[in-house]
């Protein structure tokens, strides 16, 4: 019973934690994809460069919308 109340502190902070695994995991998976599609077609490099950036940027705008939801419903449940 005393561990159960040495536990203290926000569960929203554990839920981003494990919601940045997803965001991880896409930012590896585009930038693995374009090496490959790099060393298959090195010519092609220039021209799916801005695929990739625009790959992150969507990536990432999801992961900050992650933690914003989790400020904002920080004290809700």
């Amino acid at each position: 019973m005393d561990i159960y109340a040495a536990v203290e502190g926000s569960t929203a902070a554990i839920g981003y934690g494990l919601a940045a695994i997803g965001p991880g995991i896409g930012v590896g998976l585009v930038f693995s994809a374009y090496i490959q599609s790099t060393a298959r077609q090195p010519e092609s490099s220039r021209m799916t460069l801005p695929y990739v950036w625009i790959g992150f940027a969507v990536i990432e705008a999801l992961a900050l919308l992650g933690i914003a939801f989790g400020f904002i419903w920080q004290g809700q449940l």
